[in-house]
């Protein structure tokens, strides 16, 4: 049984760990968060500190951009856009990674203290109950601080998070 997540798109052009990993992996991503691809990659403000960086981290925005594009990715996108919080069929990402988005909602239930797409990731994290993958330490603070009811994971701990559900699962 793989693995799950939810996640950002962006997520999997700037961490490509998380493309190969040693066991087979789900990531859902919210539909809003493929949309924010786009404005990444047109942005000219930096997404990392350093400029060769992140010229290679717009170059993969651009990628994954182009195959979310292949018409039968595209086609697997549409399918769930119609109806709210629908799921498309998987989309492969590798030998052992796969992504499923999720035509997420944000009705708003967090108010100021999340934006919309913090906001979709927690709904789809409670709706789904699984765990989210972030690299954004403060919406990991908030989390926590907030008692929001989901299990968060900092990319950093990628590793241990892909162990523990195995952990959890034999004991």
């Amino acid at each position: 049984m793989s693995r799950q997540f939810v996640t950002e798109a962006v997520m999997m052009a700037i961490y490509g760990q998380l493309l190969v990993p040693n066991r087979p992996v789900e990531y859902i991503v919210p539909y809003t968060t493929i949309l924010e691809l786009y404005e990444l990659r047109d942005s000219d403000e930096p997404l990392m500190n350093i400029p060769d960086d992140d010229q290679h981290v717009k170059a993969k925005i651009g990628e994954l951009i182009a195959y979310f594009e292949q018409p039968l990715n595209q086609k697997k996108i549409r399918r769930c856009l119609n109806v709210p919080w629908a799921k498309s069929p998987a989309i492969l990402l590798g030998e052992r990674a796969q992504i499923t988005v999720i035509n997420s909602v944000d009705n708003a239930s967090y108010g100021e203290t999340y934006d919309p797409i913090e906001t979709e990731l927690l709904l789809t994290s409670q709706r789904a109950k699984i765990p989210i993958l972030t690299d954004q330490v403060e919406l990991i603070h908030r989390i926590i601080d907030g008692g929001v009811p989901v299990m968060v994971y900092d990319i950093d701990d990628f590793e241990f998070a892909m162990e523990e559900e195995t952990f959890r699962r034999s004991h």
